[in-house]
């Protein structure tokens, strides 16, 4: 529901927003003017800052379509507020496709929605009349903003902004497209829509470094760091101002390089090719060549025979295009792009670049050869534009990314504003404090506001980002690439991996291991690669080499690996025609293919059934490309001297046999298929069907795929084998033992997803798997779910192949030196009330198991049946049948369970999956790596472990840092407020010491411990708001506190105590003591920074920092021993030696330079006690007490579930992030909800469900299919909340 006033755009979409209209006020405008005068700039600034209130400040809301300036904010979980300017352009039409009549007698007029309208005459001259007779419009002003690089134009229709996107706004079929967008544009309308499309280029505009540095000072952070220096410099803190404003010179200059380096980079990838001369058609003769910036949408241009780089999309109006997409899909293998439809069901749909991409030539990829008509070149049909395109898209999403939500970036913030709360307490105790010490108002006022710049630390965020810096060097010397720094420390908290299979999990090469013909109905016996007559020319092997969509690139054979090892297994040749043999026909001239010389000679005696000619070749002459939605491809081919066609059908098997002739495909199909895919091979299916005779080339040109796709004849399966890779399985376990869920994502089978899941250990010996079938609903019945249950047996292995009775399966040998597993089934029909019956293989309630189901199902599930959702993918691990989009969706599941989801993939289908994950791990080096967070050059699964022990290095880095730096300042803090009760304070060189020397060191150096060698179960906590991490800092903080106040008062106990001045030190008035009287002639303390407490208190707090870096910058089990941080090491031990030095033996050069006063010998020995005492309770506290709390914490939380179960919902993690924000709400005054991840709750309740996991009433093995066809069953329905689910008839039940 939109909220009354509002109004959404992009309705549905990931950038969806609402949107508010506003105009200008000038009564508001000038009270604002009056407010920035009396803050000194400061409201102005913080009107910077939030866009929302300063539109609201200055304007008053009024209806869209009056609207000058909008207001938008995202409805995702950021709210992220953006402004901009409504815009008007007067034309004699409203939209682009408008119908009118055209002149070029005028010119353009482009205004702002305030301003007075105004000629351009650098634009392209247009003026429109509406098509109707003897009636002459006049001009219509069109209101439009620009957001995010993209154009939204007002709807009188909608009554409210959308955005243009192209051809695709028509919403016409096809066949449309074809009839009526074949001949191109005029000049007139291709200028006239350019007004509404823009120019045709991706502009990535690179800031100049004035404007980079504008937007960089004025971010929050150095606006406070120039508040803090100026009140230095007010103070006369000259050296430790310089030293602030030379490291924010230093960090201000690097970030400028990187965002301008990053920026060109954009820049040069987005206007790569992006300007080219391209032929556009003019009309039924006329072509003209034009720049590709010129090109609209409408426009019809020529795809020349030696290839292009496309600018744009366009869907392809007539012949063939092999294209290299590896820009978008990270696949460099080329791909077969036919023309639109113009015919059936295929004809009539609505176009799309989504569902028609198998058509579309999208921007930015290659076209590297076409196949075309004599005197009738290749033409396509421009459909999007600019950052419309594909490739926009993804600069977009570049350009304007979304923000990470991580729980330590919003916990910082939290923590401080508590930190903010007690510079806020601090500067009321100096201000009251100062008055009753009767100290000047200029004093107060400096005094005071340095208080603030002490408690929240200006380094604070550089600091931070030290250990990410870090850890993103460490992983580029491992191979693997960061484009986004900031999802390093999200890394460390994934508990969830999503692999794909093929490619990733297992090696991308395909090994022919063996094929089953089918003849008449039956399969024929096994035949391996090598066995006599394997391969010889026939029906089966003809579909073997036709089938595919291979062609020659500088001669040699390219395409899909799988069509590319069974066709080279055949051992055929493939010709493809050259240019000037295509020239001289008036129709494509086809691929051939030909078996080898040897397989021709011996083709009589080895076709006997079919009919003899003298030279055996075959010609494709019409391509239907493979579907991932449809799962299959085929061919229309014609042999060499015959009068028929016949067309082949190779893809899944349950898809291919589904449109075969019942009698064709063999009874024991699936036990046949399920006896190959259960053993981890690949299978595919092979069918053909024989074309009517009087079928010519042209109608065949005509007909669509489910024409031809239909009563097929059944020839058999190809069986292939897809090895894991070498580290799967170490790094599965590794996996495994760290408590992190695995899950495979694939399109490949079922089966053979099940069995590669248990042979690398994703799924664990002796645990269950129990198959999901979705059924969607019907008019007479609801949606339900068919429950197949898995049970794992290891029957004798037969070397050879042992025929068996007719109707039987066979058994084959295994391809690996292994016994290997046969599932036996369980269908069941559930009823929740249902009570155990029948099967003694139920599992047991905390019996380990896992769910496997296809990408149908799951889209059925969660439009369906919605609340079993999270229960399934709980246990989810085996995800097969899986689309592009089924994929993206799969992770966005997960992540609404509050997973931490990493998605690993080679690129291929996997991009929206990768780029939806919180970590996307691409194994290709291509383009579309620039769709995931990380690239690896390593092509395997090793890089996951690695990346998630940097992760967590990184992110206990940050917890250490964030400690360490709220220590620093709360010590400082105690220091200054302790100082200023004797109007005292810490001196110049003195505060540029401890925050140079001290500080900066230790904060960039204890970020530099690498990674543990192994991962743990144990997971770093992902928030400060945990009661480990508060009683942490708290207890330092009381111990710090404490030792401070114990040193301040006992040094004013001491005998020799007295208010120290130059006459009067203690050195002086005692000849005794063996310290030189060096501060007779130092000059007057005018800032009464030299005192006894000052020099004290500097010693003691100066330890106090080292202390608290020692203790906070821990090791194991997340990063490497502190002492193996040689940087680290040597930084604390320098420092530590220094200040013993300085203290025992006092240098008269250093005192004077850090202003101390001299102090007897048994003081300085007594300090040295003080600071041993600190030492030691802070590594207790940090150690032996921590380690308590933990332990008691982790007494209270539940166990943990197993790893095929999902973890249980109280961990200990979940304990101290429990405590810890029950007493951080309750500090801050706030009453709110613990909020449990999604998935615990989820586990909570299926652990205490009777009857889940579902449990079969019937249990029967695979290759038996009787009783599994007639006894009834149950399945869990829609119908009813109260589980009162109908009994489904036998004809239900399907195969497996």
């Amino acid at each position: 529901m939109e909220k009354e006033g509002t109004k959404l755009l992009n309705r549905g979409l990931e950038d969806e927003m609402e949107v508010w209209g506003y105009v200008p006020c000038r009564w508001r405008t000038l009270l604002l003017c009056v407010g920035v005068f009396c803050s000194g700039g400061l409201l102005l600034l913080l009107l910077y800052w939030i866009p929302q209130w300063r539109v609201k400040a200055t304007h008053t809301p009024c209806p869209l379509h009056s609207a000058h300036t909008l207001l938008l904010r995202t409805t995702d979980e950021f709210h992220r507020w953006f402004r901009v300017q409504v815009k008007v352009m007067l034309s004699k039409s409203h939209g682009p496709f408008d119908p009118f009549q055209l002149r070029t007698d005028t010119h353009l007029i482009h205004t702002n929605s305030s301003d007075t309208p105004t000629h351009t005459p650098s634009a392209p001259a247009v003026s429109t009349t509406m098509d109707v007779p003897g009636l002459q419009t006049l001009p219509v002003q069109v209101r439009y903003f620009t957001h995010h690089s993209m154009k939204y134009f007002w709807s009188n229709t909608l009554q409210n902004f959308e955005v243009l996107r192209g051809v695709e706004d028509l919403n016409e079929t096809c066949t449309t497209l074809l009839s009526t967008h074949n001949l191109g544009l005029c000049k007139a309308v291709q200028e006239y829509r350019r007004l509404f499309f823009g120019v045709n280029e991706i502009a990535v505009e690179v800031p100049s470094l004035f404007v980079l540095l504008v937007n960089e000072v004025l971010n929050p952070f150095y606006v406070f760091q120039l508040f803090s220096v100026i009140l230095w410099i007010v103070e006369f803190y000259l050296y430790y101002a310089a030293a602030i404003v030379l490291m924010s010179a230093i960090s201000i200059t690097m970030s400028l390089y990187t965002l301008k380096k990053q920026y060109i980079m954009l820049h040069d990838m987005a206007s790569a090719y992006s300007v080219a001369r391209v032929s556009v058609c003019r009309g039924d003769q006329e072509v003209m060549e034009v720049l590709s910036t010129e090109l609209v949408p409408g426009d019809v241009i020529i795809i020349p025979a030696g290839g292009m780089v496309m600018p744009c999309d366009a869907a392809l109006l007539n012949g063939t295009c092999i294209v290299n997409e590896s820009m978008l899909t990270g696949e460099s293998v080329p791909v077969t792009k036919t023309s639109l439809p113009s015919a059936g069901l295929e004809g009539e749909s609505v176009y799309t670049t989504r569902d028609h991409k198998r058509h579309t030539l999208f921007c930015g990829t290659k076209v590297i050869q076409t196949r075309f008509y004599s005197g009738e070149p290749v033409k396509a049909l421009v459909v999007r534009t600019g950052f419309s395109t594909e490739k926009g898209q993804l600069v977009c999403s570049i350009l304007y990314p979304k923000p990470s939500d991580f729980k330590l970036y919003r916990d910082a913030y939290l923590f401080l504003l508590c930190l903010v709360g007690v510079a806020a307490v601090g500067f009321i105790y100096t201000i009251v404090l100062n008055i009753m010490n009767k100290v000047p108002t200029k004093t107060i006022i400096t005094e005071s506001l340095d208080i603030i710049t002490i408690t929240v630390p200006p380094a604070l965020p550089a600091a931070m980002t030290a250990g990410i810096v870090y850890a993103q060097r460490r992983l580029r010397r491992a191979g693997i690439f960061c484009v986004r720094p900031q999802r390093i420390n999200i890394c460390g908290q994934l508990n969830l991996v999503c692999f794909d299979k093929t490619g990733t999990l297992t090696e991308d090469g395909l090994d022919l291991w063996a094929i089953q013909r089918a003849e008449k109905g039956r399969f024929c016996l096994q035949e391996e690669q090598g066995s006599a007559g394997f391969l010889a020319p026939s029906s089966f092997v003809s579909c073997m080499a036709t089938c595919h969509s291979l062609t020659k690139i500088e001669g040699e054979l390219s395409g899909d690996p799988l069509d590319l090892k069974v066709f080279s297994a055949t051992g055929w040749i493939l010709e493809e025609a050259t240019e000037e043999e295509t020239a001289l026909h008036n129709t494509i001239m086809p691929t051939v293919v030909r078996p080898p010389a040897q397989h021709q000679a011996d083709r009589t005696s080895t076709m006997a059934s079919e009919q003899s000619m003298p030279l055996y070749e075959i010609g494709i002459l019409r391509f239907f490309p493979f579907s991932s939605d449809l799962q299959r491809m085929s061919v229309v081919t014609r042999r060499l001297g015959e009068k028929f066609m016949v067309a082949y059908l190779k893809g899944a098997p349950e898809i291919v046999a589904s449109l075969c002739k019942s009698d064709t495909v063999p009874e024991n199909f699936a036990q046949e298929l399920e006896g190959f895919t259960s053993r981890g091979f690949r299978v595919i299916a092979l069918a053909q069907r024989r074309l009517d005779a009087k079928l010519t080339w042209h109608k065949v040109q005509s007909l669509n795929r489910d024409q031809i796709e239909t009563s097929m004849d059944f020839l058999g399966l190809v069986v292939l084998q897809n090895k894991l890779k070498t580290e799967t399985s170490a790094v599965l376990k590794e996996l495994q033992t760290a408590n992190i869920r695995t899950v495979m994502v694939t399109g490949d089978n079922m089966l053979t997803a099940i069995s590669v899941a248990r042979d690398c250990g994703m799924i664990q010996p002796g645990e269950r798997v129990i198959t999901a079938d979705a059924v969607g609903p019907t008019d007479d019945q609801p949606a339900f779910i068919r429950w197949r249950y898995s049970h794992e047996h290891t029957p004798k292995i037969r070397p050879d192949p042992v025929p068996a009775p007719s109707g039987s399966s066979l058994t084959y040998p295994d391809p690996a030196p292994r016994a290997f597993q046969v599932s036996l089934s369980c269908t069941q029909l559930i009823d929740m009330e249902f009570q155990e019956a029948g099967c003694e293989q139920h599992p047991k309630q905390k019996e380990k198991f896992h769910f496997a189901l296809s990408g149908r199902s799951l889209s059925i599930i969660t439009e369906h049946l919605p609340e079993l959702l999270h229960r399934i993918a709980l246990n989810g691990t085996v995800f097969a049948r899986m689309a592009p989009d089924q994929k993206t969706q799969l992770v966005e599941v997960f992540q609404s369970m509050d997973y931490c989801v990493c998605m690993c993939g080679d690129g291929a289908n996997d991009c929206g999956a990768l780029k939806r994950a919180h970590a996307g791990i691409s194994l290709s080096e291509l383009e579309a790596s620039v769709a995931s967070a990380f690239t690896s050059s390593t092509p395997n699964i090793s890089c996951v472990p690695n990346l998630i022990r940097e992760g967590r290095a990184a992110l206990i880095t940050s917890f250490c840092v964030f400690k360490f730096m709220a220590l620093y300042s709360i010590i400082q803090y105690i220091t200054v407020t302790l100082l200023y009760s004797i109007v005292s304070n810490l001196g110049d060189f003195q505060f540029l010491f401890i925050d140079i020397a001290i500080i900066l060191i230790i904060a960039f150096t204890m970020s530099l411990n690498p990674a543990w060698k192994e991962l743990v179960a144990e997971r770093p906590p992902s928030s400060l708001i945990s009661l480990p991490l508060l009683f942490s800092v708290l207890s330092q903080m009381v111990l710090s506190l404490v030792i401070q106040i114990f040193a301040f008062f006992w040094v004013q106990q001491q005998g020799w105590y007295q208010h120290w001045s130059p006459q009067a030190d203690i050195c002086t008035t005692n000849k005794t003591n063996s310290v030189p009287d060096y501060n007779v002639t130092f000059p007057s303390n005018h800032k009464h920074i030299k005192s006894y407490e000052n020099t004290t208190l500097f010693y003691v707090s100066s330890f106090q920092y080292l202390v608290v870096a020692v203790v906070f910058s821990k090791g194991k089990p997340f990063r490497q021993p502190a002492y193996t941080n040689w940087a680290f090491v040597l930084s604390c031990l320098s420092l530590y030696l220094f200040l013993f030095l300085i203290l025992l033996f006092p240098l008269p050069a250093i005192d004077n330079i850090l202003e101390f006063v001299c102090v007897p010998l048994e003081w300085r020995l007594t300090l040295v006690v003080i600071i041993m005492v600190h030492s030691g309770a802070s590594a207790l506290l940090e150690t032996v007490f921590l380690q308590l709390l933990e332990l008691w914490l982790t007494g209270e939380a539940d166990e943990p579930g197993g790893f095929g179960n999902a973890a249980g919902s109280r961990t200990p993690q979940w304990g101290n992030e429990h405590y810890g924000y029950r007493f951080l709400t309750w500090l801050c005054c706030r009453r709110g909800k613990l909020r449990h991840a999604r998935y615990a709750h989820v586990s909570r309740e299926v652990e205490n469900a009777p009857d889940w996991p579902p449990k079969p009433t019937y249990c029967t093995p695979t290759h038996t299919h009787s009783d599994h066809r007639t006894t009834p069953t149950r399945e869990y329905s829609t119908m009813g909340r109260r589980l009162n689910f109908p009994i489904i008839p036998e004809s239900s039940t399907t195969f497996y």
